[in-house]
């Protein structure tokens, strides 16, 4: 099973992605744990849940160098969510991003 971690600037708007990512990652018959959360709890969830991914949505792409330490100690790979995946609520796609970063930080 894979920890997929979507990052806002509130944890509302991916909440529709999260429900599409995963309705795709069951028609696939992939076990995902997948959700978002504030930018301003990305801390302590990593402090409290092991993650395999950590995909930032387009309103908060700007912090990623401010997590990427934190999360290359821990081997966590990070990228911003594809902007034409977000705007379509594209899941099965973003899934796919995130799958594709986790089998390339192996």
């Amino acid at each position: 099973m894979k920890t997929i971690m979507l990052v806002c600037a509130a944890g509302m708007s991916t909440s529709l992605l999260v429900t599409k990512m995963k309705k795709a990652a069951e028609a696939k018959g992939v076990e995902a744990d997948i959700f978002a959360v504030s930018a301003s709890d990305v801390d302590a969830t990593l402090e409290k849940k092991d993650i395999d991914v950590l995909l930032l949505g387009p309103q908060v792409k700007f912090m990623k160098k401010q997590f990427e330490p934190k999360l290359a100690e821990k081997g966590i790979p990070i990228d911003s969510i594809n902007m034409q995946y977000y705007g379509m609520m594209n899941g099965e796609k973003v899934l796919e991003q995130a799958f594709s970063l986790i089998d390339n930080n192996k």
